[in-house]
């Protein structure tokens, strides 16, 4: 636990900056504009403090795009973020972020998600403590190498100044927590996460949460490039919203991020933009051999090394 505590204004300026930028780009792909919601919620509550979500639904080319800014306190850290801090169980915290979901309505086009976070918090020796969390990880529908690679090597690029071992270590890290444990299934090809994270120092573990969401819109926006004019048919979109259900499973029943937000009193309106608006479910689904579908669970939802 490291004793530096950063000004709150200077990270939520960036993560602001970081939100409009990521919001203009995808507005001006898909030639919709975001519905901007700005919410504050009071003191008095259990958790205080006020946020911008900002949603695209029913565009050319995203079906669905959520993209939030949130900046809350509360008298107490839920038990989602002091699992691996004992000692700050129940202390004051404040936590600031951006999380994005990004549904595309063609099937060929995948999934992403990206967040960006800091958490601070005073344990009840008085001790300031900080610490951050993020990474982003793609979810296709229909597999392409070249598209794996690309994300899996713009992350990589991002994370080598902060040393050899970040991305190999966050790679490995991402594959293990997006993974729907009851299903035994990868959630997709992954990319790079980390959480309480502090060990280069404040200014620089806050450097490299900035160096991961600077680097989303050129991790992403190639492969979008690439597959948003591909044809489908209904098979493809019944197989998109099949496996979406997926996705729904492990953001309700293992995403740490949905779970500290529900559990501190969050705004579940924008803790739940993530969710895709349109999903199926069906009884024991298996692909034919030797289908693109097969191809996505045996080629795609493993793990891999993918650069």
């Amino acid at each position: 636990m490291t004793s530096t505590r950063l000004p709150t204004e200077v990270v939520g300026d960036y993560l602001r900056g970081l939100q409009a930028s990521i919001t203009d780009a995808i507005s001006e792909l898909d030639g919709s504009a975001f519905l901007t919601d700005a919410w504050q919620k009071p003191a008095g509550e259990i958790l205080q403090g006020q946020g911008i979500t900002k949603i695209l639904e029913g565009g050319a080319i995203f079906e669905r795009a959520g993209c939030g800014f949130s900046h809350v306190s509360g008298p107490r850290l839920p038990p989602s973020a002091t699992q691996h801090r004992p000692e700050l169980s129940g202390a004051p915290f404040e936590a600031m972020g951006v999380s994005l979901v990004f549904h595309p309505r063609n099937p060929y086009v995948p999934t992403v998600h990206m967040n960006v976070r800091m958490i601070s918090a005073e344990a009840p020796d008085g001790a300031e403590a900080c610490w951050f969390g993020g990474g982003m990880d793609l979810t296709p529908y229909y597999g392409f190498e070249e598209d794996a690679v690309h994300f899996h090597q713009t992350c990589r690029a991002a994370l080598q100044p902060f040393g050899d071992d970040k991305y190999p270590r966050f790679k490995t890290w991402c594959d293990d927590y997006f993974f729907l444990k009851h299903r035994n299934e990868p959630r997709g090809v992954g990319g790079v996460f980390f959480d309480d994270f502090s060990e280069l120092g404040a200014e620089q573990s806050l450097a490299m949460m900035q160096a991961v969401g600077n680097a989303f819109l050129s991790a992403y926006l190639p492969i979008v490039a690439r597959r948003q004019n591909t044809p489908y048919g209904e098979r493809e979109r019944a197989f998109q919203l099949y496996r979406r259900g997926r996705y729904v499973e492990f953001n309700l029943v293992w995403d740490r991020g949905t779970h500290f937000g529900l559990q501190s009193g969050g705004r579940s309106e924008s803790i739940l933009l993530s969710m895709p608006p349109l999903v199926s479910w069906a009884y024991q689904q298996v692909p034919a051999p030797g289908t693109p579908e097969a191809e996505l669970y045996s080629q795609f939802l493993v793990r891999r090394d993918w650069v």
